[in-house]
């Protein structure tokens, strides 16, 4: 088993002369044109990462791996690839009918012959997929406030891959890996999924893996779409080229997976096993709480610590690839050295620094200690992740209308105009309106519109190291949820409930709208006709009534303070 088979897996792409041909004739085609998640999928389709796939999943395919974690063949497959569209661009479709697929520029990719069409049971897949219909699992929400509500399936035709203009030298079809493994005589190979820097821990495993298993080493890091707010691709690409001379020369090569990511936790773990032997590996290092996503709504793990490996085991032989278990290093400050956690010798002092610990330490500017990570590791974070106090930000207010919002928002702005060092743009919801967003009406598809346009703004100022402070009713949880994940890649969000009652609203109601409201003249109304998902856990909460504007907008300047996002010197 440990033996790999290195001849080349099934890619589908058809000749050049022929990519030639259907692209002369895909003008006449209907174009859908992909997702980010679903230009990833469609490269892993067509460059043989997802064999045995030859295109999206038929309904019966898609129901057989839902339930069993298998195709309607009988072969081991755990996770749904569908294609996923509207409900308008589906319901035109004929079964049989030819789509021509195009990335985000409109270049086609491949055409798929549609032979099934169906509207799936979202709650059912949340729950055998990722283990619980649960909205804080990053994939379930996608799943129901993302994905399209029809799903497509047929076989793929590919006419070319995705163009990646970064890291060129570095991109490796399954294909290419098994023709570099048989060049330089690698037989066995030790796979390292990764969506995160390697630091000194990461090192020393990956290395006494490779040693264990007696293979060399593939550091494969995903480069696709991984967890909401973890470090860009870019950063962490060259956090990797930074330590691979750490590792003994010609023992260790580095390619890059353009793999977007479900974090299924054991489904993902058997996922990745399965991507890595088409890719030509005999050996996959599967991690404690391999891909997990974190915490439920409830605020336990997802997954148990253990849960991928045990699933990993049960099919390992089946799947020809075999597992080297993560062994959890910790630093061991009397030997100077790392060592697995269970072999620490007893008395002895260990030494850790968390996830949270070391996202705190860069926010801060602190010292991160040579034990725990590499001088030019540390230095690629902080040159994309400068300290707090340097970074953008936004403050996202939200509440009913006439709560307060702007005026809040207004008297903040002020204050951090007063106090100086970054640009501060205030992006009102009244304003927004007539200069962003004045063609739309208040159907919930146009505010949904309204306020992702109010974060795409807020996030292009947070990363260009200004404050934004947007003051919009933003009603609907999931779309402040989806801003939130839109800048938190660049920067602080930090939201501000203004909980004003609706009666003390309509009480003031200097616009007079909760009287027309009530009449019935204006419709889609928040708080009267419409829904306001109250904010959960909000970074701030402000009372209004019969309280000073000043003392709202202080404890906002409070808050940025306490995250050390400004100095507390100016308050």
């Amino acid at each position: 088993m440990s033996q790999p088979n290195l001849t080349p897996v099934p890619e589908l792409y058809v000749s050049y002369e022929s990519s030639q041909k259907l692209k002369a004739e895909a003008g006449d085609l209907v174009s859908h044109d992909l997702s980010p998640r679903q230009i990833c999928d469609l490269e892993l389709l067509m460059n043989g990462g997802f064999n045995p796939l030859t295109g999206f999943l038929s309904e019966a395919d898609y129901d057989s791996v839902v339930d069993t974690m298998r195709l309607t063949s009988g072969a081991l497959w755990p996770m749904p690839i569908t294609l996923d569209v509207s409900e308008a661009f589906a319901e035109d479709l004929e079964l049989g009918q030819d789509i021509a697929l195009r990335d985000q520029e409109g270049v086609i990719l491949a055409t798929m012959t549609v032979t099934d069409r169906w509207t799936p049971d979202k709650a059912r897949e949340a729950e055998m997929v990722f283990g619980a219909d649960d909205d804080a699992h990053p994939a379930v929400n996608y799943l129901h406030n993302t994905a399209g509500k029809v799903y497509l399936g047929g076989p793929i035709t590919g006419i070319q891959q995705p163009v990646h203009y970064d890291f060129r030298a570095r991109r490796d079809t399954p294909n290419e890996l098994r023709a570099y493994f048989r060049k330089v005589g690698w037989r066995r190979v030790v796979a390292f999924q990764t969506r995160n820097p390697l630091h000194r821990a990461h090192q020393e495993l990956t290395f006494r893996a490779a040693r264990e298993a007696q293979a060399n080493l593939l550091i494969h890091p995903v480069v696709g779409m991984t967890k909401p707010g973890d470090v860009d691709h870019f950063t962490r690409v060259r956090c990797y080229e930074a330590v691979l001379d750490k590792y003994p020369a010609a023992t260790t090569h580095m390619s890059l997976l353009n793999l977007a990511m479900r974090m299924a936790g054991p489904r993902e773990a058997v996922w990745h096993g399965l991507i890595r032997k088409n890719h030509g590996c005999s050996h996959f290092i599967v991690g404690r709480d391999h891909a997990g996503p974190g915490k439920n709504s409830k605020g336990e793990d997802f997954y148990g610590p253990y849960d991928a490996q045990d699933l990993f085991k049960q099919h390992e032989e089946e799947m020809g690839i075999e597992m080297v278990d993560f062994k959890h290093m910790v630093y061991v400050q009397e030997k100077a050295q790392y060592y697995p956690a269970n072999e620490v010798p007893e008395g002895d002092t260990i030494l850790d620094i968390s996830g949270t610990e070391l996202r705190r330490r860069l926010a801060e500017g602190l010292e991160i200690p040579e034990w725990f990570s590499f001088p030019e590791v540390v230095s690629e974070l902080r040159r994309t992740r400068p300290a707090r106090s340097k970074q953008g930000f936004t403050v996202f207010f939200t509440g009913f209308s006439g709560s307060g919002k702007s005026t809040i928002a207004n008297a903040l702005m002020v204050k951090l105009m007063e106090m100086g060092g970054r640009p501060v743009t205030l992006l009102d919801g009244d304003i927004v309106r007539k200069n962003l967003s004045s063609e739309l009406g208040f159907s919930k598809e146009h505010r949904d519109l309204n306020i992702r346009r109010i974060g795409y703004v807020a996030s292009e100022i947070t990363k260009n190291g200004g404050i934004a402070i947007c003051a919009p009713i933003a009603p609907y949880g999931t779309t402040r949820r989806a801003v939130r994940e839109d800048i938190e890649a660049f920067g602080a969000f930090v939201e501000v409930h203004v909980a004003t009652s609706i009666e003390e609203c309509e009480r003031r109601d200097r616009k007079g709208l909760y009287k027309l409201a009530r009449e019935g003249k204006i419709k889609e109304f928040t708080g009267i006709s419409d829904p306001y998902d109250v904010p959960e856990n909000p970074e701030v909460r402000v009372e209004t009534e019969n309280v000073e504007v000043d003392n709202c907008a202080h404890q906002v300047l409070l808050k940025l303070e306490s995250m050390g996002l400004i100095s507390g010197k100016s308050i």
